[in-house]
């Protein structure tokens, strides 16, 4: 593995998952024989929405490529989620910017930081969904009314239903990383000969 602190060896392009409280940097090559950089800028804008959580990243310039790059107490601000992305090339003369690329990328959360569940949002609303369904048992009331409020709990064939749903998108995630990983799966079909 080379060392990813090195400009020699940082990656071109964006990266597809940043890990909060990482250093992280890349280049963009592809760009300076279109926008040289003795004339122009470029700049990075993220977002997971249209208000909340945006990350700016300047890139500097090299004769050779534009490398962006963010240190660790900047990534460390930024909340885990898909964001869109957008690269913004600035002309120095006029100031007149156009975007020239953009896409998604996935920030996630740092395990070092307190609190932090490694589990996707399926798997927790699944263990969620288990803990219901182990206590449904104990109070088995669907309904119930005080003072004139009502409340209405899911039935547990609702919850049963709910959780196999769930179940299947934590399967396939499994599958997904084992796959991804060289592994056999619960798909994996073996043939005796």
């Amino acid at each position: 593995m080379a060392n990813q602190f090195d400009v020699a060896n940082a990656p071109e392009g964006e990266p597809k998952e940043i890990v909060a409280a990482d250093f992280i940097q890349w280049k963009r090559s592809d760009l300076v024989d279109d926008y040289p950089v003795a004339d122009y800028s470029a700049e990075l804008t993220a977002r997971i929405s249209s208000d909340a959580d945006e990350i700016k990243i300047a890139a500097t310039e090299n004769a050779d490529y534009y490398l962006f790059s963010a240190n660790t107490v900047t990534t460390a601000a930024y909340t885990a989620g898909t964001y869109s992305w957008q690269i913004e090339v600035t002309q120095t003369s006029s100031g007149n910017t156009i975007v020239v690329d953009s896409g998604k990328f996935k920030v996630i959360a740092n395990l070092d930081a307190a609190g932090v569940d490694p589990r996707s949002d399926d798997a927790i609303m699944l263990t969620k969904i288990e803990n219901l369904l182990a206590g449904k048992a104990d109070s088995d009331v669907s309904n119930y009314s005080i003072n004139g409020r009502s409340l209405t709990k899911f039935s547990f064939e609702e919850l049963i239903k709910t959780r196999d749903y769930y179940k299947s998108k934590v399967v396939r995630e499994q599958n997904t990383e084992l796959a991804k990983n060289g592994e056999k799966t619960s798909q994996t079909i073996l043939v005796r000969f």
